[in-house]
C-alpha cells in the first residue's frame, strides 16, 4: 500500500493553460455553474443581462478556486488514487505552489467583484461556500470521518442560493429550498461513485461510508437520502417557484431516483452503482432545467 506520509510530487514541468483549467475541476463546475444560473433566473426580481452573467461567472470562478485547493491539498492522495493520479499536481505538470496560489487569487477576484458589482450578500455566501469546501470539507472532514460528503456536501450546495441573492440581495426560504435539494442529492451522488471506487478510497485511507461501513449500508443510506429527497424536489411546485409541467415530470425523474437506489441495494455488482451515478447527475440538471423552462 502506498504511504501518504512520505508522497513526494515529481518535479513540475512548464505547466500549460490546460493543465490550470484542469485544476478549475471544469466537469464538476459544469453543474455548479448550471445550478447558479438556476438561482439568478427563478430569483423574483430583474438583473440586467450583464450582471446575470458576471453573477454566474463569479459562481464559475470561486467554485473552480476552491477545487484547485481541493487538489492543492490533496495531492497525495490523489496520486494513490486510480481516479485522479493523472491530475495535474500528482503527474507534476502543475508547481503545488502555484496552484494554491491560483486558487487562492481566483478566490479572492470572485468573491470581490461579486460583492461590488452585485451585493455583499451574494459575495459572502460566496466567500462561505469557498470557505467551507476547503477547510471544512478538504481540511478537516474528508480524511476522518465518512459523514465527510454528508456535512460537506453543503459546499456544493450554495450555488443557487448565491444565484439567487444576486438577484434579489437576501436569502429566502425558496433559496433555502433549492439548497436543501443538492444538500440531500449529494450522498447517494458520491456513495454511488464510492461503491465501485471503492478499493481507490481505501488505497488512499479515505473514511468513505462503504470503506467504514461497508455496502449494505451504504446501500441503506442511499435508499433513505433519496426518500428524504422527494419533497424537495417537488417543493418547488408548491413554492410557486414552477408549474404544474415541473410537478409532473419531476415526480417521474424521482421516482426513477428511488427506483435507482433500490437496484442498487439488490445488485450484487456495482452495475447500477455505476448507473444510478451516471442518472444522479441527469437528475439534478433536468430538474433545475424544468424548473426554468416552466418558472411560474
Amino acid at each position: 500500500m502506498a504511504d501518504i506520509a512520505t508522497y513526494s510530487a515529481p518535479a513540475a514541468s512548464s505547466a500549460k493553460v490546460g493543465d490550470f483549467i484542469e485544476l478549475l475541476k471544469p466537469r464538476v463546475m459544469t453543474l455548479v455553474v448550471f445550478s447558479g444560473l438556476a438561482g439568478v433566473v427563478l430569483a423574483p426580481g430583474h438583473l440586467h443581462p450583464f450582471l446575470a452573467f458576471v453573477a454566474v461567472l463569479c459562481i464559475a470562478v470561486g467554485a473552480g478556486a476552491s477545487g484547485a485547493i481541493n487538489m492543492w491539498y490533496e495531492r497525495d492522495i490523489d496520486a494513490i488514487m486510480n481516479r485522479t493520479r493523472g491530475r495535474p499536481l500528482p503527474s507534476g505538470r502543475v508547481d503545488p505552489a502555484e496552484a494554491l496560489a491560483f486558487g487562492g487569487v481566483l478566490t479572492l477576484l470572485s468573491v470581490g467583484l461579486m460583492g461590488v458589482a452585485l451585493n455583499w450578500t451574494a459575495a459572502a455566501l460566496l466567500a462561505f461556500a469557498s470557505f467551507f469546501y476547503v477547510f471544512i470539507y478538504t481540511i478537516w472532514l474528508k480524511r476522518i470521518t465518512p459523514q465527510n460528503i454528508v456535512i460537506g456536501g453543503a459546499a456544493g450546495a450554495f450555488p443557487p442560493m448565491i444565484g439567487w441573492a444576486a438577484v434579489t440581495g437576501q436569502v429566502s426560504i425558496e433559496s433555502i429550498v433549492l439548497f436543501t435539494l443538492i444538500f440531500l442529492w449529494t450522498p447517494p451522488h458520491f456513495w454511488a461513485l464510492a461503491l465501485y471506487r471503492n478499493e481507490d478510497y481505501k488505497r488512499a485511507n479515505i473514511p468513505m461510508l462503504p470503506v467504514v461501513a461497508g455496502e449494505r449500508e451504504t446501500k441503506k443510506q442511499m435508499i433513505i437520502y433519496t426518500l428524504l429527497l422527494t419533497p424537495f424536489a417537488l417543493a418547488p411546485y408548491f413554492m410557486h417557484i414552477a408549474g404544474a409541467a415541473y410537478l409532473g415530470l419531476a415526480g417521474l425523474l424521482q421516482a426513477l431516483f428511488v427506483i435507482s437506489a433500490l437496484k442498487v441495494w439488490t445488485d450484487k455488482t456495482h452495475k447500477f452503482a455505476r448507473i444510478m451515478f451516471g442518472y444522479s447527475i441527469f437528475y439534478l440538471f433536468a430538474l433545475f432545467a424544468l424548473m426554468m423552462f416552466d418558472k411560474v
